[in-house]
C-alpha cells in the first residue's frame, strides 16, 4: 500500500488492474478495503485506484474540521501527486458527496461521474439517521461495531440476515479486521454549523488503538495465550526499562497476532 503526499497530508492507496483510471471513494468510516468485492471486477477494465481519505485506513488523520469539499480537495490534490491528469471518478455514500464537490470544483480533473447512494443535501431524515450512527459509535467506543450494528441494517435485507447468517458474519469479520479508526465526538463546519457526519480522526493513542482491536477481535483463550507470551503487559510496558522501540515491537506483535 504506497503513501503519497498529497498537500498537507498522506493519502494511502491501492492500484491494480489496467485501463483508463477510475478513482475510488470510500463511505464513511472505511478505508479503501471497502472495494474489495468490486475491484477483482473492475480491474478486468480499469486502472484502479481506492484511496483512504484523511482520517481512515493508513491516510493521515490531522484534527481539525473535516468536510466533503475538503475531501474533494484531498482527491485533486492526490490525482496530481501521482500525476493523474484525468479520471473516472466512482463513490458510495460519503464518497459520492465528495465525489459531486470534486466535479463541480474540479470539473478537468473528471472524466465520468458515478455515484453510489448520494445526498445533494441533508434533510430532516437523514440528519435523524446519522445523527443515530453517532450516538451508536459514542455508545459502543467502536467505529467498526458501529458500521455493524448501525448501518449494515440499512444494507442487508431481513432475508439475508435469516438466510445467510454466515455471510453477515464473513462481512463484519472483514469490518472489523480493517485499521482502526479513532472517534472524535466534535465535528464542525467551515462556518461553525454542527456537522450531520461523525468525525473520526486520530486522537487514540496507540494503546487504544490496539485495546480496540484486542476487544473486537481476540477470544477469551486468545487473551490467556497473549498473557502467556508477554507476561504482564500493562507492568512489562511502563516498566523503566522498557524501551520506546520495545513498546513498537510489542505493539507490532500484537498486531501481527490480531490480523493472522
Amino acid at each position: 500500500m504506497p503513501l503519497v503526499k498529497a498537500g498537507s497530508i498522506n493519502v494511502n492507496y491501492e492500484k491494480t488492474g489496467s485501463g483508463e483510471p477510475l478513482v475510488l471513494i470510500p463511505y464513511l468510516g472505511a478505508d479503501q478495503a471497502c472495494y474489495a468485492f468490486q475491484v477483482a471486477e473492475y480491474a478486468k477494465h480499469f486502472t484502479c485506484i481506492s484511496v483512504d481519505l484523511r482520517g481512515a485506513g493508513l491516510s493521515d488523520k490531522p484534527a481539525g474540521t473535516y468536510t466533503t469539499e475538503l475531501f474533494a480537495d484531498d482527491v485533486a490534490q492526490f490525482m496530481d501527486a501521482i500525476g493523474l491528469a484525468r479520471a473516472h471518478i466512482s463513490g458510495v455514500s460519503l464518497g459520492a458527496a465528495a465525489g459531486m464537490w470534486l466535479a463541480a470544483k474540479y470539473p478537468e480533473k473528471v472524466i465520468t461521474l458515478s455515484l453510489h447512494s448520494a445526498w445533494p443535501k441533508t434533510d430532516p431524515f437523514l440528519r435523524t439517521a446519522v445523527e443515530g450512527w453517532q450516538l451508536i459509535a459514542r455508545a459502543l467506543d467502536s467505529v467498526p461495531e458501529m458500521v455493524i450494528k448501525g448501518i449494515f441494517p440499512w444494507c442487508f435485507t431481513p432475508e439475508l440476515y435469516a438466510q445467510k447468517p454466515e455471510y453477515i458474519d464473513s462481512l463484519a469479520a472483514f469490518v472489523r479486521g480493517r485499521p482502526v479508526q479513532p472517534l472524535r465526538l466534535t465535528y464542525h463546519h467551515r462556518d461553525g454549523a454542527p456537522s450531520t457526519v461523525p468525525a473520526f480522526i486520530g486522537d487514540d493513542s496507540l494503546l487504544t488503538s490496539i485495546g480496540r482491536v484486542l476487544a473486537a477481535r481476540l477470544t477469551a483463550a486468545d487473551q490467556e495465550a497473549i498473557r502467556a507470551l508477554a507476561g504482564d503487559l500493562p507492568a512489562v510496558w511502563q516498566a523503566e526499562t522498557t524501551t520506546p522501540a520495545d513498546r513498537q515491537r510489542i505493539a507490532r506483535l500484537l498486531l501481527e497476532w490480531v490480523t493472522v
